[in-house]
């Protein structure tokens, strides 16, 4: 069954197009696309260039409107969309200490960091949330979006060729 859906991806969408998409997904973003792209066997620069430009063009949608999103879906009659936008005030919550702090700074540090719950959506909906301006927040996130896929195309590519 794994191999008929992998089949069907690589077939139907091409191995580029699978990164630019895993890349544009929430939580997974260039962290979990560099390594698939380097396990599909594409060259590190293409790979990271897939990445960088999938993980990116969520983050103007992001900065633009998550805020009206977010405020519809406190007020929804759907529980699942309040429950979704508690779950998102909580996130923001959480981590808007360490961005308020460091401002754009902190916006590049948290999106580059490639570790779970940190990235381009998360510390763009943040920034966005605490109503940092876009053109900043969006060359912030870029930043951090090169810094992430740096580190995880040098530990990918290094650790595949070790093995």
């Amino acid at each position: 069954m794994i191999e008929a859906i992998e089949q069907f991806f690589l077939e139907t969408v091409g191995r580029e197009l699978c990164v630019l998409f895993c890349a544009m997904l929430p939580i997974i973003e260039c962290r979990g696309a560099v390594p698939l792209g380097c396990a599909l066997g594409l060259p590190w620069w293409q790979n990271a260039l897939f990445s960088i430009a999938g993980n990116l063009l969520p983050v103007p949608f992001i900065l633009l409107f998550i805020r009206a999103v977010l405020k519809w879906m406190r007020s929804c009659r759907v529980k699942f969309f309040n429950k979704i936008a508690g779950w998102l005030d909580r996130k923001i919550e959480k981590h808007k200490g360490t961005i308020e702090k460091y401002s754009y700074w902190g916006v590049m540090i948290f999106v580059g960091l490639p570790i779970p719950g940190t990235g381009a959506w998360t510390g763009t909906l943040i920034a966005s949330v605490l109503g940092l301006e876009p053109k900043k927040s969006f060359l912030a996130a870029f930043g951090g979006v090169l810094m992430a896929t740096a580190i995880m195309t040098v530990i990918s590519y290094g650790v595949a060729a070790i093995f």
